[in-house]
């Protein structure tokens, strides 16, 4: 895949530190990678946004970011706010396709959820992804309420004729409750997609040397690591 399309089942649910662990664990397997990160909100122009946080993490990656908006809202909007030109996914498209021709591996991170709107022509991350022929990876949180938007997100995924590449887990807890234990294996079964991988909390907070070291234990073989979601699934049954 030399397209990678990440998405979130919504905000807050790991996607940026997921992607610096996929880019961490290509990198780990020798392969070039570049990170698209497709609109950057909520951030100064004087601050580091998730494209640097994925290179701080992840190491030595080609990092590009689009836009720029100050106001922590969807692109569309904050666009609008602050007077600038939206991102549409003919751009996302274009430069992805462009840094796959000088990479192994590309990955496309969106701004929140699959349907947060770009532009105000309702443009999407999902219409990026359509116009890449890329796969969608889905970044999901480990408790309570994950199976619905999980599905959600993979049937809109199927219904637009995209392929859903999986599930990772953004922030599995140190110890976890019975519902995120239980959604280790009701996850694939809703979905009907495999269950590729569990980050755990707190993983942005390891010093870079030994969070390069420990992504690809946190991903299943198609991302290149070697998470077994057997054996997590039993380990975390106890």
């Amino acid at each position: 895949m030399p397209v990678l399309v990440i998405t979130g089942t919504g905000t807050e649910v790991g996607k940026t530190v997921v992607t610096a662990a996929v880019a961490a664990t290509a990198l780990a397997a020798g392969r070039s990678v570049a990170v698209l990160k497709a609109a950057q909100t909520g951030v100064r122009p004087d601050e580091p946004g998730d494209a640097e946080e994925v290179t701080r993490l992840a190491g030595a990656v080609t990092a590009t970011e689009l836009a720029r908006y100050p106001d922590p809202l969807a692109p569309a909007t904050a666009a609008r706010r602050a007077g600038r030109a939206p991102v549409r996914p003919h751009d996302v498209a274009e430069t992805a396709a462009k840094l796959a021709t000088e990479h192994d591996l590309v990955l496309v991170e969106g701004a929140g959820g699959l349907l947060v709107r770009f532009d105000e022509d309702g443009g999407t991350l999902a219409d990026a992804a359509a116009l890449l022929s890329a796969p969608v990876l889905v970044v999901a949180a480990a408790g309570l309420g994950t199976l619905n938007v999980t599905e959600l997100t993979i049937r809109e995924l199927r219904s637009r004729g995209l392929e859903p590449a999986g599930v990772v887990i953004g922030s599995w807890p140190a110890e976890a409750d019975l519902a995120a234990r239980c959604n280790v294996r009701d996850l694939p079964e809703v979905t009907g997609v495999p269950l590729l991988g569990a980050v755990p909390a707190g993983a942005a907070g390891l010093p870079p040397a030994g969070f390069r070291a420990s992504a690809p234990r946190w991903l299943a073989p198609r991302l290149d690591g070697m998470w077994d979601a057997v054996a997590f699934r039993e380990l975390e049954a106890g």
